[in-house]
């Protein structure tokens, strides 16, 4: 029986499109339990259960459409691999016999780097609130395409996927359609004995249309998505009841009484050989009804992956710099928020993300000037980022804010599978390191830079004052890639020249990484970052009267840096570091890495940041305290060049 042309949407399904259904899905059978075996690791039960929603979704919409759809349970990417190479958007062979292997691009869990993959998961939770974002974006950019995502039942234990629950009813995302791999076996066991929960009613809870449908009857599936893409105002979850290990009769045997057997063991080619020959037989009729339809009917075809190169430069107006004067004193925030309007005004796809802290992160002047465009995701912090990685692949250029602490800890996981998937996400921290004052310890962020120092994707910048802030700001949204900024939240005093006029002028541009030489010296090189550069600056006041020669050097990332400052080093052979966080993970240790790599030696060192959490006070009580302000910093310079 051959498969003529494609269903609508609307129209029940003909005896020839459940048979092409069945064929292409058993084909794809094969395919998951040849690569698994050959791999001898990998998930083969919940591959082989969600396997027919993918093959319905993948020939009957997307063949055509192209539109997004996000596998969050990444584990399951034979099933997803194997329905790409069905479709001829990658070769079968390779995937088949190079799956989980070196040299191949077809990793254990989904990628990016596979033609058809939207984007990379495997951290549970992570992928759906990122479909999510495609979602927003979608609706942002009025696009008529649906946004799919496919997420596990345990996966759904996450407490990130109730975040997104709240956020895509709230944004009344119908242009979202989660379908749950309801198998009700995870990796140990039953759902039952691990987590027994209810994910009907927890979805119609957070205001989403939910649709229960048996995840292995075509026509019934090929129904409850005629009823998702009628449904206004609401995102849509389909339940779809599925049986892990289906259509393999000994992985069914064992996935029918809920046991985890081949959630994540694979089997030997003794063990599969017989389904491969029986259950899962193709004939030469079969194969060619794939082939066909392959040539004739598929329209749609993923364009090969490509990724910008980082830092490189985007098509993002940065507008004029704003110019705070000398004698002005302002917080880095206060900057950001000012030059994100800015950016916001000159360009329509800068959106900006926080989690119920628009006023302190200032991000409040996007969300009063354009609502549409502040989204506000509550105190859902691993939610924003993720959606953010996701809005980031879909044309926008997101700013997403919250507390240091808040940002690098609670969402460090998502923030690392947005750097593994090369995303363009532009976190920007507030209320870091003892700069939050009396908000204590919990809130004292100071070891943020240290929990994104291993990313190979994100650059790390901290601004020293407003001006610098508005120039970082800028150039972050107009190059691509990740980057997170820090900055405290008490004011400063517009740095200077000696002269008296502004440091970063409207002529001064910023570059990754770069040093800026604030005060010449000869005796001994203060490197100082953030909020601690006004305390080097009135060190050096002091020094001065003192007879000491010190040159003032601001570091603006710990990750890279520049010519100055090694310029600097290679003159004075001193150096006092200054950092408002740890020095395990901040200036100090990264930057003695650079000096031993430029093969520059010291004949004194002494390295001033945060050595225990402090406790609530004013931030230059603190300072004091922790022995990071000019009264420490004088003392340092004293004894290193005595």
């Amino acid at each position: 029986m051959s498969m003529n042309s494609l269903p609508k949407l609307g129209e029940a399904l003909s005896d020839e499109h459940i048979s092409f259904s069945e064929t292409f899905s058993r084909s794809c059978r094969r395919s998951i339990l040849q690569m698994t075996t050959n791999a001898a690791s990998g998930h083969p039960g919940g591959s082989l259960s969600c396997v027919d929603y993918l093959s319905l979704v993948y020939t009957f919409i997307l063949s055509q459409s192209g539109d997004p759809i996000v596998v969050s349970n990444g584990h399951i990417s034979p099933a997803v691999y194997a329905v790409l190479a069905e479709m001829g958007y990658i070769e079968k062979e390779p995937v088949v016999e190079g799956f989980r292997k070196i040299g191949t691009p077809y990793e254990g869990h989904v990628t990016r780097h596979v033609p058809g993959v939207w984007y990379g998961t495997g951290p549970l939770g992570a992928g759906v609130s990122a479909a999510s974002g495609f979602a927003l974006a979608g609706a942002l950019q009025e696009r008529k395409e649906k946004v799919f995502a496919l997420v596990g039942d345990g996966e759904s234990e996450e407490g990130q996927v109730y975040e997104m629950m709240h956020v895509a009813a709230k944004y009344k995302l119908d242009n979202f359609i989660v379908f749950m791999d309801y198998n009700e076996v995870q990796l140990t066991d039953s759902l039952a004995e691990v987590m027994p929960y209810h994910p009907k009613a927890h979805f119609e809870a957070s205001g989403w249309h939910v649709i229960e449908v048996d995840g292995h009857d075509y026509g019934a599936m090929w129904e409850a998505l005629k009823e998702a893409y009628d449904v206004k105002g609401k995102p849509v979850f389909i339940l779809g009841k599925t049986i892990m290990g289906k259509g393999v009769d000994f992985m069914e045997k064992t996935g029918r009484a809920r046991e985890a057997t081949w959630h994540g063991k694979t089997a030997t080619q003794e063990q599969i050989q017989p389904a491969l020959d029986g259950e899962l037989a193709l004939s030469g009729e079969q194969k060619l009804e794939i082939r066909n339809f392959v040539e004739k009917l598929v329209t749609w075809h993923p364009e090969k992956p490509s990724f910008p190169e980082l830092l490189s430069k985007t098509t993002i107006k940065t507008g004029e710099p704003r110019v705070y004067e000398a004698g002005e004193v302002g917080d880095c925030r206060g900057a950001y928020g000012k030059a994100l309007l800015d950016l916001a005004e000159e360009n329509e796809d800068v959106v900006a993300l926080t989690a119920d802290l628009a006023g302190s992160v200032k991000t409040d002047g996007v969300q009063k000037a354009f609502p549409e465009r502040h989204i506000d995701v509550g105190v859902a912090e691993q939610q924003m980022v993720s959606m953010s990685g996701g809005m980031s692949l879909s044309g926008f250029t997101p700013f997403c804010s919250t507390f240091g602490a808040f940002m690098t800890s609670r969402a460090k996981d998502q923030a690392r599978v947005n750097d593994i998937n090369m995303a363009n996400v532009k976190m920007v921290a507030t209320h870091c390191g003892l700069s939050v004052g009396e908000d204590g310890p919990t809130h004292q962020a100071i070891d943020d830079s240290g929990s994104f120092l291993g990313f190979f994707n994100t650059m790390l910048l901290e601004p020293a004052d407003p001006n610098q802030c508005d120039r970082m700001i800028r150039y972050v949204a107009s190059h691509y890639g990740n980057f997170y900024v820090r900055m405290g939240r008490h004011k400063i005093s517009v740095l200077t020249k000696e002269d008296g006029t502004v440091l970063f002028d409207a002529n001064y541009e910023y570059y990754y990484g770069r040093c800026d030489v604030l005060r010449e010296g000869a005796d001994v090189t203060i490197a100082a970052m953030g909020g601690t550069v006004a305390e080097a600056l009135a060190a050096w006041e002091v020094l001065k009267e003192k007879g000491v020669s010190a040159e003032v050097v601001i570091v603006s990332s710990i990750k890279q840096f520049d010519t100055p400052l090694f310029t600097s080093l290679k003159k004075t052979k001193k150096l006092v570091t200054v950092e408002d966080h740890n020095t395990h993970s901040g200036l100090a240790s990264q930057l003695a890495k650079a000096l031993q790599e430029k093969k520059i030696s010291l004949t004194a060192c002494m390295n001033l940041g945060v050595k225990e959490y402090q406790l609530s006070g004013k931030w230059n009580e603190l300072y004091a305290a922790a022995g990071i302000d000019r009264g420490a910093i004088v003392d340092a310079v004293q004894k290193i060049i005595t």
